[in-house]
């Protein structure tokens, strides 16, 4: 029981990484915007893109499991900065969500993969 949770766990969790990276294919334009704000380039967006993709198939593939949910725990603690905007309750929302997201990735990195996964790191 508990490998097919941390199936469910890696299927849900990269869900939300491969939208991400859908999102960002569809309208560049939003998360371009987000960056500029912040002063930062809007290249950044493939970048991110790509690493919201990669990240999520292999959380898919159960490869790599550990290092790459200690990844996305950590870059969802870094963008949640770009919505910590205390008089938008949605961004606020957004921005409890990507703790509660890294909370996930973290239990995950502890876990592993579990027997359902590729590597099973």
């Amino acid at each position: 029981m508990n490998d097919a949770l941390l199936l469910l766990a890696r299927l849900l969790i990269a869900a939300l990484f491969l939208g991400g990276a859908v999102q960002k294919v569809v309208s560049p334009g939003n998360a371009a915007a987000l960056l500029a704000g912040f002063g930062l380039p809007v290249a950044l967006v493939w970048l991110a893109l790509a690493y919201n993709a990669l990240a999520g198939l292999a959380l898919v593939a159960g490869v790599a499991v550990r290092p790459v949910a200690l990844s996305l725990a950590a870059y969802c603690a870094v963008t949640s900065v770009f919505h910590f905007i205390p008089d938008d309750p949605w961004q606020m929302s957004i921005f409890v969500k990507n703790w509660s997201i890294a909370g996930g990735c973290l239990a995950l990195a502890v876990a592993g993969a579990g027997r359902f996964g590729v590597g099973r790191g």
